[in-house]
């Protein structure tokens, strides 16, 4: 006996899982840039912009296989359906950004004096 709804409820699995694991990536990245610019030594400095690097090629993975899955599955591309994921060449996000999705905010050097 065939088990479509399985399948079905494995692939909403699969998005939402690369979804959290996007929002995770991007949470870390934000986490990394203060501990990069609240740090004077430049070996920790280093450390943590490098980490955030590696953070940005992880949310690009996470993006692409997303973006993969989106178009590749009927599930996900049904016409008349804007997919948020798509992405540009560059790698930027094409499309509105959800509610729920994590924003990274620069905020301001805070004085040693804390």
């Amino acid at each position: 006996m065939p088990q479509p709804v399985y399948k079905e409820v494995l692939k909403m699995t699969v998005k939402s899982d690369l979804e959290k694991a996007i929002a995770s990536e991007q949470a870390a990245l934000g986490t990394y840039a203060m501990f990069a610019d609240s740090t004077d030594d430049p070996t920790a400095k280093q450390m943590f912009e490098q980490m955030q690097q590696d953070a940005q090629r992880h949310i690009q993975m996470l993006n692409g296989r997303l973006n993969y899955l989106c178009e590749n599955n009927p599930m996900y591309n049904q016409p008349g359906v804007q997919n948020p994921h798509r992405q540009s060449p560059q790698g930027q996000q094409v499309g509105s950004q959800s509610q729920d999705e994590p924003k990274i905010i620069q905020t301001q050097k805070q004085p040693k004096g804390r």
